[in-house]
């Protein structure tokens, strides 16, 4: 499908001007198509994984071994997104969870609003 600024009109969640090939942490948030519930379902509050939210875990965990610069952080697999926190680190610093290098997050509406 080509590009039809009619329909595609998606902002960018990307910090104006910030550079993204810079070390630090990253939040990431995957939607499933549609966002369909495809990777499981909430059951009495407790989030709990099908076969298909059990790939998304273990394709996130084995990250590591197929990018040695990359270190993963929390996760959580939702039952129509994913969200991640991916540590690229700079050979200068040591960078510690809790260090001052979030950088700001926009929410482009991932989560079901009722």
């Amino acid at each position: 499908m080509s590009f039809n600024p009619d329909i595609h009109h998606r902002r960018s969640p990307r910090l104006p001007g910030y550079d993204y090939s810079a070390a630090g942490f990253y939040f990431v948030t995957i939607c499933v198509q549609g966002r369909e519930s495809l990777l499981g379902e909430i059951v009495e509050g407790t989030m709990v994984q099908n076969d298909a939210g059990r790939v998304v875990a273990d394709v996130w965990m084995t990250l590591p071994q197929r990018f040695p610069n990359v270190t993963i952080d929390e996760f959580t697999v939702m039952p129509n997104h994913f969200h991640g926190i991916l540590v690229f680190p700079d050979r200068n610093n040591d960078y510690r969870r809790g260090e001052s290098c979030i950088r700001p997050f926009q929410h482009d509406g991932c989560h079901n609003q009722g």
